[in-house]
């Protein structure tokens, strides 16, 4: 076997998020789906930008986020996303290697600029996103290191990549390099729309390739079409050896090798942003995995991530999620 050398590869949309303050009458006039993701054109994205109040732009995507989280830990990450050799392709390689994580996946030098996603943060702490995907989308099978996926202990997918076919190409040799490698393989179902779109290319995947699924409430009920949670839990249990399934303020409920256990969501002072919740829960969660801890503890972890990320503006962490680990008595 490969020696392990990575607790976590990440593959996702390579992104650099422009967030700021906003009213739902912005988000009305401007046609934003309150607290969902919309893909935009360049154009569009041109336009929105300008509208949009003071804010800040810093490095993102899901999966990058996921990655910096680990990283943040204490974990060692990997990340493949696509981005163009411009200013903002610039701006995302620096911070993510910045934090330790392995990116080596070259730019772009012709085609679409780098993805940038506008974050309309209203102040009930919900985002709304407006998302131009750029050269995110043309992530291809060639980009990929098989090497240190083989020596990944857990080889982690973002669902919004699973559209343009060069990219699920990628995601199809990654699960196949991991699960050669006898390591694990995860996927997070991202958002409804997703689901939506690709519903039984979803199933077949958590089905016949994942090991641990990653989703919310409503990506649950949406992948499984059903109205209940109990019911789209039983059918989890039936399919996935491990599933987190996050329920915002009631937490989260882990099915680990047929068991359930429900976990308490981490009390926070005051929700600032929403942003990056489920990603930095994934974090939490995917170290404690790598790193052989229990179900509990895996995601006692995510619960603990999940409330630093929205407790200030961002989806990345603001202070070391290692020392909040120690702080809280949780073991790394």
């Amino acid at each position: 076997m490969t020696e392990l050398k990575y607790d976590v590869a990440g593959l996702g949309n390579a992104i650099v998020d422009v967030i700021a303050d906003a009213d739902d009458a912005f988000l009305t006039a401007n046609g934003i789906q309150k607290g969902g993701m919309t893909l935009i054109d360049d154009d569009r994205a041109t336009a929105l930008y300008a509208r949009m109040g003071p804010g800040m732009e810093v490095s993102g995507g899901s999966g990058a986020n996921t990655i910096a989280g680990v990283a943040s830990l204490g974990g060692k990450g990997a990340f493949f996303g696509k981005v163009k050799k411009d200013q903002l392709g610039e701006v995302f390689a620096h911070d993510i290697k910045s934090l330790g994580v392995k990116f080596d996946c070259a730019p772009a030098t012709s085609g679409p600029s780098t993805a940038r996603c506008l974050i309309s943060v209203t102040p009930d702490g919900q985002r709304s996103m407006s998302t131009f995907l750029g050269a995110a989308q043309n992530l291809a099978p060639g980009d990929l290191d098989l090497e240190v996926i083989s020596a990944s202990a857990i080889t982690y997918m973002e669902g919004y990549l699973w559209d343009p076919p060069q990219a699920k190409e990628a995601f199809l040799l990654a699960a196949k390099t991991a699960r050669a490698a006898d390591r694990i393989v995860s996927l997070s179902l991202s958002d409804s729309f997703c689901v939506e779109r690709y519903r039984e290319e979803f199933k077949r995947l958590v089905r016949d390739e994942i090991d641990l699924l990653f989703a919310n409430e409503a990506e649950i009920l949406s992948l499984y079409e059903v109205d209940l949670f109990d019911e789209a839990l039983t059918r989890v249990k039936a399919e996935c050896k491990f599933a987190a399934l996050t329920r915002s303020e009631a937490g989260s409920v882990i099915v680990a090798n047929g068991e359930v256990h429900v976990i308490d969501a981490a009390k926070v002072a005051k929700v600032v942003d929403t942003t990056g919740a489920g990603d930095l829960y994934a974090a939490g969660f995917l170290y404690g995995l790598a790193r052989g801890k229990d179900p509990v503890t895996c995601g006692r972890l995510g619960s603990m991530a999940a409330a630093e990320a929205i407790s200030h503006y961002g989806a990345r962490p603001l202070v070391s999620l290692a020392e909040l680990a120690r702080e809280q008595g949780l073991p790394l």
